[in-house]
């Protein structure tokens, strides 16, 4: 059977759930129920099981990009997802550290310029919080919208990265 391995981890205000398969990083989220769900939802043939050491790769750097000392990730992830949620996904992933762009770019990016609904509920669906930084993903109108992990969050990511150099 396959095994998906879990850990949380507490960083300053932070309390991060992770989620990794043999594949790499494959959840990063704010509470267990959250996790617990997209696991029967995604991957209902692996079997949970909560391992410290799995996880700590993945955690100590993304401890590092809450400190503000990393800017990007060098471990592997598995995203799984539709074809169009992981080209969004992959799109969300070249956004440059500190810098953000509007539902619509990513769309327009895509060549998809119409499907903005679809590109925001993609980006919605995104499992990989911070590795997938959809937090730099912003409103037309340059206000925060949406994010999984609550507008507060968001806002203090999106600060955090604007005053790194």
């Amino acid at each position: 059977m396959k095994r998906i391995y879990w850990s949380n981890r507490t960083y300053e205000s932070w309390t991060l759930y992770l989620a990794a398969t043999e594949n790499g990083l494959c959840y990063v989220g704010f509470n267990v129920q959250g996790l617990v769900d997209w696991v029967k939802a995604k991957l209902p043939a692996y079997q949970i099981e909560q391992r410290d050491e799995e996880i700590q790769p993945y955690a100590k750097e993304l401890e590092e990009y809450l400190k503000g000392e990393r800017t990007f990730f060098t471990f592997a992830s598995d995203m799984h997802g539709t074809k169009f949620q992981l080209a969004v996904w992959r799109e969300i992933r070249n956004i440059t550290y500190g810098q953000t762009k509007t539902y619509s770019e990513i769309a327009n990016q895509l060549q998809k310029p119409t499907a903005i609904r679809a590109t925001a509920a993609a980006i919605g669906a995104n499992p990989l919080l911070f590795v997938v930084p959809c937090h730099r993903v912003i409103g037309k109108n340059g206000q925060l919208t949406g994010y999984r992990g609550g507008l507060e969050r968001k806002r203090q990511l999106v600060l955090m990265e604007s005053r790194q150099d």
